[in-house]
């Protein structure tokens, strides 16, 4: 059975900008293979379910092919089944007022209608 290491894999996978990252990330606990943490030279192999923290939020992938180089966006894809579930929908934000330029300090009446705004 075929299989590398763990921050090698998921940089060449594109899940990480490069595997010194990557590897930073696993000795910090953000990389867990079948729901254990990994540490950079865990072995991973066809069929382990990987939960990386990554700058977009977690991802959770399950290996279908072992790469040990880093190759193209479209080949990397084919490397790994998504399990990520979708993001949760944007609530929309209520837009804090704004005072002109220039207005002068807020009076008393001003900072109690923003502190009810934001519901302090």
């Amino acid at each position: 059975m075929e299989t590398t290491r763990a921050d090698v894999w998921t940089s060449s996978v594109r899940l990480y900008k490069n595997r010194s990252l990557a590897s930073k990330e696993c000795r910090a606990g953000h990389i867990r293979i079948n729901g254990a943490k990994a540490k950079p030279a865990q072995p991973v192999k066809v069929g382990d379910r990987v939960e990386a923290l990554t700058e977009g939020g977690l991802r959770t992938v399950i290996v279908t092919r072992i790469i040990v180089k880093r190759v193209g966006a479209a080949v990397a894809v084919e490397c790994y089944d998504d399990r990520t579930p979708p993001p949760p929908p944007k609530e929309e934000i209520a837009i804090m007022p704004r005072r002109d330029r220039g207005a002068g300090r807020p009076t008393k009446r001003d900072r109690r209608a923003f502190d009810k705004l934001r519901n302090w």
